[in-house]
C-alpha cells in the first residue's frame, strides 16, 4: 500500500509540474471582474470550511467538520484536498476520517460558444480514517475521468462527467479473501442561477461497480444551495449529499473563502 501511495503522490507532483510549465488556453480572469463560482469548470484558489452530520442507518453517525482546501495554479488547473476530522457518536472516537485528493485540468476552453471546457480529472480517496474507531472505510477508491461544461441557457448549466473506478481491499478483509472492484461512476452536474449571487447544483452521481464478478449499482448524489455574501471573498452554502443505496444522508453548511 506505501509503493501505491508514493506512485499517486509522485504523479500528482508531475502534473503540478506540468501544469506550471504548460501554455496556458486562455487568458487569467482579470483581477476586477467577479469570481463566477456557479460554473464548476471555473477553477479558483479558496479555503472550505464544511460542518457537517452523517446520519447512518447501519452504523455509527458522525459529525464534524471538513476542511476543503483548493489551489488554483493557473486557471486551468485545480488542486483540491479535503481533510475530514469527525467524531463517531457510537465509538465515542474523534479523529482524522479518510482523505480526499483531487486535480482538474481544462485542457481546452471555449470550443464552441455553448461547449465552454472538457476537464479530465484525477480522484483518489486514502484510507486514513481508523475503521475501528468508526472514523473510516479501510480501503482506498480511485477514479481518472473526465468533465464537460455546456450552457444551455443564460441561467441553467450542465457539467456531466464520467470516470473509471477502482476500488482496493477493504484492511478489515482476510488477505487470503480473492477482491477485485472496478467500474464507472457518473456525474450529472446542472446549475442553476437564481441571481447573479445565488445558484443552486443538483448533481446525481450514480456509479455501476463490478465486484468479483458482480454488478451492483449506487445511487448518491450531492445537491447545494449557494450564497455569495461578498464578492470575490466570501461564500455560503448548506448541502445534503445522500447514499440511497447504503442509507448514509449526510448534512452541511459551510463557508468558502476566495484567496
Amino acid at each position: 500500500m506505501k509503493k501505491l501511495l508514493y506512485f499517486f503522490a509522485f504523479l500528482l507532483i508531475s502534473m503540478a509540474s506540468k501544469a506550471q510549465d504548460t501554455t496556458r488556453i486562455i487568458e487569467p480572469i482579470p483581477a476586477e471582474k467577479d469570481i463566477d463560482a456557479s460554473k464548476p469548470t471555473n477553477l479558483y484558489t479558496q479555503v472550505n470550511v464544511l460542518p457537517e452530520y452523517q446520519n447512518i442507518k447501519n452504523g455509527s453517525d458522525l459529525y464534524g467538520s471538513r476542511f476543503n482546501i483548493q489551489y488554483a495554479a493557473n486557471a486551468d488547473n485545480l488542486f483540491i484536498i479535503e481533510v475530514p476530522f469527525l467524531h463517531s457518536m457510537a465509538t465515542k472516537k474523534t479523529g482524522l476520517s479518510d482523505l480526499r485528493v483531487r486535480y482538474f485540468s481544462a485542457v481546452k476552453r471555449n470550443i464552441t460558444p455553448r461547449l465552454i471546457a472538457f476537464a479530465p480529472f484525477l480522484d483518489i480517496t486514502a484510507p486514513t480514517g481508523s475503521v475501528k474507531d468508526g472514523l473510516g472505510i479501510g480501503s482506498w477508491s480511485i477514479s481518472a475521468g473526465a468533465v464537460i461544461g455546456y450552457i444551455v441557457t443564460a441561467r441553467f448549466a450542465v457539467f456531466p462527467g464520467v470516470g473509471y473506478v477502482h476500488l482496493t481491499k477493504p484492511n478489515y478483509f482476510a488477505d487470503s479473501i480473492s477482491f477485485r472492484s472496478n467500474g464507472v461512476g457518473l456525474q450529472l452536474n446542472g446549475s442553476f442561477s437564481f441571481s447573479k449571487r445565488t445558484f443552486m447544483f443538483i448533481n446525481p452521481t450514480p456509479s455501476f461497480i463490478n465486484t468479483n464478478g458482480t454488478w451492483k449499482s449506487f445511487w448518491s448524489g450531492d445537491f447545494s444551495l449557494n450564497r455569495i455574501v461578498v464578492p470575490n471573498k466570501l461564500k455560503l452554502n448548506i448541502s445534503f449529499n445522500p447514499d440511497f443505496t447504503n442509507e448514509i444522508y449526510v448534512y452541511r453548511a459551510g463557508a468558502a473563502f476566495f484567496l
